[in-house]
């Protein structure tokens, strides 16, 4: 018989206490991160000493370069000294240079565990975001704010004029670290096809350290290099946010950043989603 409608199944309206009970899942993933991050006690205060010591090392390489060049890239002395702390917050914060979930994925592909975690009952890609949102929120607090304290305290930083510069500078934050999953998330799953993702790794790492701004700002780039950088998603993680924090950009330039910030994000994602899509038939194709 010829079907002249939706069933009844189709016309039911979704289940709210089944995205309920996924968003409680995801909850609970990322507070096991959280917790899983904060034991590592020792390797967190060496990791905060470093990256304070790097930022004392690039602070004066960049005082040297603004007395020499003032006003350049459109940075006063301290806006420039500025961007070097808050790029160092970021740095492990939005995982500029890789790591995070990626280093457990691996082991999971050396294991062959993978093919377990594709056949469970929770989103791949879900478990993953939810476990690095974890991560950073520890790494934020634990290996970001304080070298930008430090710094403050031994510079003369810039601080936000705006009370809401801090809202829009922590939802940049948050954007950059979706842009981040969604890098690092499209590298791990080379593994399916090349079993270990270490080439690739180091590849996008370099691409993302240099065309992030970590190291130097992107309005210092010449040419053709100056007007790509910027479009680029690693532009997103970092960039952007000390663009918000130094408040660079007000306004509308403020809703266009961070737009640009969830535009790479939701396409990185949906990458992620049909990759994942791909390496899932194969694993089938494989015999799991």
């Amino acid at each position: 018989m010829q079907k002249l409608g939706p069933s009844r199944a189709e016309l039911r309206p979704p289940d709210p206490g089944g995205a309920r009970a996924a968003l409680s899942l995801y909850a609970a993933v990322a507070r096991g991160a959280f917790r899983r991050f904060s034991t590592y006690r020792t390797a967190t205060l060496a990791g905060a000493f470093t990256n304070t010591v790097f930022g004392f090392i690039l602070a004066y390489t960049f005082l040297a370069l603004w007395r020499a060049r003032p006003g350049l890239g459109g940075y006063d002395e301290s806006a420039a000294v500025t961007y070097i702390w808050i790029s160092q917050a970021l740095l492990v914060t939005v995982a500029v240079m890789g790591g995070g979930f990626q280093d457990d994925v691996q082991e999971r592909f050396r294991s062959g565990d993978i093919a377990i975690d594709l056949y469970r009952p929770v989103d791949f890609q879900g478990w993953w975001l939810a476990t690095d949102l974890g991560r950073a929120a520890f790494d934020l607090f634990a290996r970001g704010v304080p070298p930008l304290l430090v710094g403050a305290l031994a510079f003369h930083t810039r601080m936000p004029e705006r009370p809401l510069t801090w809202v829009f500078f922590l939802l940049a934050v948050l954007l950059a670290l979706v842009v981040s999953f969604g890098v690092r998330f499209l590298v791990s799953l080379t593994g399916f096809w090349l079993h270990d993702t270490e080439g690739v790794r180091t590849l996008v790492v370099m691409l993302s350290i240099f065309l992030s701004g970590l190291l130097l700002p992107l309005a210092l780039f010449p040419g053709w290099l100056g007007d790509l950088a910027p479009v680029l998603p690693w532009a997103a993680l970092v960039k952007v946010p000390t663009d918000v924090f130094l408040e660079r950009v007000t306004g509308a330039g403020v809703l266009g950043a961070l737009g640009f910030q969830l535009a790479w994000a939701l396409v990185l994602l949906a990458a992620g989603r049909l990759v994942q899509l791909l390496a899932t038939r194969k694993v089938v194709v494989q015999g799991g």
